[in-house]
């Protein structure tokens, strides 16, 4: 059976060409390996909107044939809202930037005037922008109530995991 993707659904994809092999790198020099390099929140009528490097943008949900997603258990009012926050974002500018306080985050290095760039920029990569829709929407993603703009697609893809009981543990 098919699992048809619903308004409010977060997909992951990995992504091709230099920009999925640059984040695929990132992702591993920081030791979050995995094939997800791509994240997008699911809108009414087969949209997406997702962070692109031109800025939040809306595509067509089957530019991504091999896509998977969330299987939340999220209400109406609660998909609603994390479309419409999702689609409030649109033309949010985008930054390499924010890959390198992810990947300072990640080791444990939090430089003050980094974070508060990324932070105060109102840029935002596809990890950040799908987290930044959900928590805008009321709906807490991770039990750690980590910020937004500490959230990458690796981390996306281990939450799908956990909540379908798998684990990345061999």
């Amino acid at each position: 059976m098919t699992y048809t993707p619903q308004p409010g659904d977060i997909g992951l994809s990995s992504s091709t060409g230099p920009i999925g092999k640059f984040i695929r790198t990132a992702q591993a020099i920081i030791g979050d390996h995995t094939f997800v390099t791509h994240a997008f929140i699911v809108l009414p009528g087969g949209d997406i909107i997702e962070a692109m490097p031109k800025g939040a943008t809306f595509a067509k949900l089957d530019k991504y044939p091999d896509a998977v997603f969330s299987r939340f258990q999220l209400t109406l009012d609660q998909r609603d809202g994390i479309c419409a926050e999702a689609i409030r974002m649109y033309g949010t500018p985008y930054s390499f930037l924010d890959y390198l306080s992810l990947g300072l985050t990640h080791i444990n290095f939090h430089p003050e005037k980094v974070r508060k760039y990324v932070q105060d920029s109102g840029h935002l990569i596809c990890s950040q922008l799908v987290s930044e829709a959900y928590l805008r929407a009321g709906v807490e993603l991770f039990p750690d109530k980590r910020l937004s703009l500490d959230v990458t697609p690796g981390d996306l893809s281990r939450l799908f995991l956990e909540q379908s009981g798998l684990t990345l543990e061999g």
